[in-house]
Parts: structure tokens; C-alpha cells; sequence
């Protein structure tokens, strides 16, 4: 809308495209509001992140050479709204240490931005206000850890009138999704996510906020459990729908 800003290209992702394809929708419509032009290239694949988890890696890197190709190179950033599809496309330039496309790996990962870091630089149209409500952020690993990355959608959601953003005990700690870690070690993983769904319970807060299509399907899993279903929203979602003015209470 507007004078154009930025031109970025979105990788779809594989997995969020089955369970949460509004993620992305979302991500189109809030950069949009905010002048940015977004194309999603034909062509683009899995970013191998999962392969990376597995040790995978020559199928990793058949993997990540789908998107070296597909991705334009005349846009101002790879935009990404999954933490761990992030995580690994920044570290394609370790992938493709001593081959071949390893200079191409590193210009890539050069421009590769998590939706939060991105419009955090870009600054964004204060959404309206919204009734009252308290938001819990949950740092997903790949985006803190990996990426450090925590101050930005702290401040974007924080940035909406109408929110009060409370912080989870133990922030620090995974909440057992972990990219395959909860497919190998289940058991583990349930005592993780339920340690992490307490926390959130304890804040009070209405919903859940976070980065990371593994993470959101883990918290919602575990606050269920608990008999508490808070609702689950990825930042960006929770910014289109204030400016679309549509209610924050619900996980659809």
C-alpha cells in the first residue's frame, strides 16, 4: 500500500504451508500494509533445515540448492517467518563450506531476515488499538539462540495499543519441539513442553505469541493437556489482525 518501501521474496516453507498457511498470509498482507512488495518464487522448496537436524547433510544441500536457484537475487531480503527455516538458511554458508556454491551460500544468507528483524528495521504503521489484552512471548529457540533474536517481537507486539506483553518464566528454556527432537525423543519432549505450558499459564496472559510454526503446535498441544487452550498466534498473525481490526482471543 502506499509508496513502495522494500521488495522482498517469501519462502513458503513445507511444513507451515500444510498446518498454518495463514502464517503466511498474514505475513503478505502486514508487509503490504507497510509498502513492501512480496513475491513468492515458483520453484523454491524445503530449506533442508530438518535434513541439517538429522545429519542429512548431502540431502540438505540438494535441498538448499533448490532455493540458491529459485531465490531472486534483485530483492532487499529473504523474508522467512518460520524460526528454524531461518536458522538454517542463515547457516548454508556452513553447509557449503569449501564447495563450489559456498560464495553464493553466504550472499544469500546474507539477506535472509526473519519477519520480526525485518520490520522491526523497516519501522511499521502503529496498528489500532485493540481491547485490552495480555500477550505472552515465547522465544523459540531457533530465533533466540540461533539467530538472537528476542527484542524485536517484543517490540512489534508491544508496539500495538491495547497489548500488555508479559514475560514466561524460564524464557530461556526450549519447549520441546526442538525441529525433530519431539519426534525422537517424545517422552522427553512431553516433560519439556509441559514444564514449558505451566510457565505460560503462570503469567495469566490471554494468548501466546511466538515465531515458529514447531513451537506453536507444541504450546498448543501442552496447554491443552492443562486444560488451559490458550490461544497460539505467530507475531506476525497477531499484527494482521489488529489492523484488520478482527478479535486476537482465537487460534483460527
Amino acid at each position: 500500500q502506499g509508496t513502495r518501501r522494500a521488495r522482498v521474496a517469501l519462502l513458503a516453507g513445507c511444513v507451515q504451508q500444510v498446518l498454518a498457511p495463514d502464517i503466511n498470509w498474514s505475513t503478505v498482507l502486514v508487509l503490504a500494509r507497510n509498502g513492501v512488495e512480496v513475491v513468492i518464487p515458483r520453484g523454491q522448496g524445503c530449506c533442508g533445515s530438518l535434513s541439517m537436524h538429522i545429519g542429512e547433510q548431502e540431502q540438505a544441500r540438494e535441498l538448499a540448492r533448490v532455493n540458491l536457484a529459485a531465490m531472486p537475487t534483485d530483492v532487499d531480503a529473504i523474508i522467512t517467518n518460520a524460526a528454524g527455516c531461518g536458522s538454517g538458511m542463515r547457516e548454508y554458508p556452513l553447509l557449503f563450506a569449501g564447495e563450489p556454491e559456498e560464495a553464493q551460500a553466504q550472499a544469500f544468507a546474507a539477506r535472509v531476515r526473519d519477519i520480526s528483524v525485518f520490520l522491526a528495521e523497516l519501522g511499521i504503521e502503529t496498528p489500532p488499538a485493540v481491547p485490552p489484552v495480555t500477550i505472552a512471548y515465547h522465544d523459540a529457540c531457533h530465533l533466540a539462540h540461533a539467530q538472537h533474536v528476542t527484542q524485536q517481537p517484543r517490540e512489534l507486539l508491544a508496539a500495538i495499543p491495547g497489548v500488555t506483553l508479559v514475560e514466561i518464566a524460564e524464557a530461556e528454556l526450549c519447549c520441546g519441539s526442538a525441529g525433530t527432537y519431539n519426534l525422537e525423543q517424545p517422552e522427553l519432549a512431553r516433560q519439556i513442553g509441559a514444564r514449558k505450558a505451566g510457565n505460560v499459564i503462570a503469567t495469566g496472559a490471554d494468548l501466546v505469541a511466538t515465531g515458529n510454526i514447531g513451537c506453536m503446535t507444541q504450546l498448543r498441544t501442552h496447554l491443552a493437556a492443562q486444560d488451559r487452550p490458550l490461544p497460539v498466534l505467530h507475531t506476525v498473525q497477531v499484527l494482521d489482525r489488529a489492523y484488520r481490526g478482527l478479535p486476537l482471543g482465537n487460534s483460527e
